[in-house]
């Protein structure tokens, strides 16, 4: 019975993503190359997650995140994130109007489809907060009055690895508010030409129109209908406890590198976005490869470091290498 479940649900699950190619296609068009960005946007717009991207001035987030919008029709909002930003340039605030004598509700950027956050470790803690606390809570206090978010709501949040001069960097609390954490890398050699050539033909492309927000909240719910195994559950929480606790995994040599393991969001994170992943690939069930695929994203900024690890320049990805190798695959 269940076999017949799963190939009812894998042709179901065919024709409603059959929008993917149809995103991806329109994104490529102003987008060259940064193939695993525009997926990761994907996943975390589907798996109802936000996403933190690091990268180095230049490597078109901002254009990623304002492609996507268009390609929705949803509304966009950049913010720059700067060390005098007030929570009020960021929420809104009441503004005394003498004509009704009454305080009135301004609403602030942060009441859009996207946001994108830029540099957001550029502005204090209190800016950061009150970001966070919309992301957490998907609603915004304003005075007395409280406001729903609208939905679809996702938010981007960029910042520079390079300088940390002047910036105040996100408590572990805060950055684990992320479903995915993305490292956005140089093009490749044909990519860059073929940016340089987009850029100088002074007819740059554009993404056009092709989904409503209404057609992400759908596929949001067809994406928790993804079928997961129990076995891949069990893979997905041998992952994350190999996180916390190596040795029960053969892993000794780990032990005195972590300072922290993942918390159980990462086991949440991970199974979502891997009917995401599933969803992407236009299949109705879940596979350990799937897990693999976003296991990175997941746990990179989720897996606290000794300075025993820094001092002998080990980042998180290698321990997620030696857990994904060490964890006995279903």
């Amino acid at each position: 019975m269940e076999t017949v479940n799963i190939k009812e649900l894998n042709e179901r699950i065919q024709r409603e993503s059959a929008f993917v190619d149809i995103m991806t296609l329109e994104m490529s068009k102003v987008i060259v190359g940064q193939k695993q960005l525009v997926e990761n946007l994907l996943i975390g717009l589907l798996a109802n997650g936000h996403i933190l991207l690091e990268g180095v001035p230049g490597l078109a987030k901002t254009l990623a995140i304002r492609t996507l919008a268009s390609v929705i029709d949803a509304k966009f909002s950049r913010i720059q994130f700067t060390p005098d930003l007030l929570p009020a340039d960021l929420i809104g605030t009441l503004i005394y109007s003498q004509r009704t004598e009454e305080f009135q509700v301004k609403k602030g950027p942060v009441f859009a489809n996207f946001i994108l956050a830029d540099e957001i470790n550029r502005s204090p803690a209190k800016v950061q907060s009150a970001l966070l606390e919309a992301m957490q809570e998907r609603q915004v206090t304003i005075g007395e009055h409280t406001f729903p978010l609208p939905e679809p709501f996702l938010v981007l949040a960029t910042q520079n690895p390079i300088e940390q001069e002047g910036t105040y960097p996100l408590p572990e609390a805060q950055v684990d508010r992320f479903m995915l954490k993305v490292i956005v890398d140089y093009p490749k050699k044909d990519e860059e030409k073929l940016i340089i050539r987009m850029n100088n033909s002074g007819d740059f492309p554009t993404a056009a129109q092709v989904l409503k927000p209404a057609d992400i909240r759908k596929a949001r719910e067809v994406v928790r209908e993804v079928y997961m195994d129990e076995k891949i559950e069990r893979y997905i929480v041998d992952l994350v406890c190999a996180t916390r606790t190596p040795t029960d995994y053969n892993l000794p040599d780990l032990k005195p590198l972590i300072a922290y393991g993942s918390s159980p969001r990462a086991s949440i994170s991970l199974a979502i976005a891997s009917k995401a992943y599933a969803f992407i690939r236009r299949r109705g069930y879940v596979i350990p490869e799937d897990v693999r695929a976003v296991a990175y994203e997941v746990l990179r900024h989720r897996i606290g470091l000794t300075y025993e690890a820094e001092a002998e320049n080990i980042v998180t990805e290698d321990i997620i290498t030696s857990i994904i190798n060490a964890v006995e695959v279903p």
